[in-house]
């Protein structure tokens, strides 16, 4: 793959963490976030479900939102090939936990986020052609 694509790559899974993931950085955009999930998953009649969070699990989901809008905003302004093998490697992770999650009686709904990390976690794997070389 040419850099330039590649580096296009990360950007792009950038925006997708940005917008996905900024609603989990506050405890008032949070629970709008967690109320629409739900609902969603109600009105759809999807297997799992979104439980009630404690003030613990909030924090833990604001972290994240917290540190993913983070590592988004970094990819975005500073775009390099290491960053978008890092973020390989978190997708990695995300994903193992998300199908865990569900295994475990979540809802359904995660594995339409667990899809599109595999997706950005595979395309960051590919091998780039670096500028210069044949």
């Amino acid at each position: 793959m040419q850099l330039k694509t590649y580096l296009r790559i990360v950007r792009a899974s950038a925006w997708y963490d940005l917008t996905v993931t900024i609603g989990f950085a506050t405890p008032w955009s949070f629970a709008l976030v967690h109320q629409c999930l739900s609902q969603l998953n109600s009105s759809l009649g999807i297997a799992g479900e979104f439980p009630a969070f404690a003030a613990a699990h909030v924090l833990m989901a604001n972290l994240l939102g917290s540190i993913v809008t983070i590592w988004a905003v970094l990819r975005l302004r500073d775009t390099r090939i290491e960053y978008g093998r890092y973020d390989a490697a978190g997708r990695a992770l995300f994903s193992m936990w998300q199908l865990y999650a569900v295994a475990h009686g979540a809802s359904q709904i995660i594995l339409a986020f667990t899809v599109v990390e595999i997706a950005f976690g595979i395309a960051q794997l590919l091998p780039v052609q670096k500028p210069g070389s044949n």
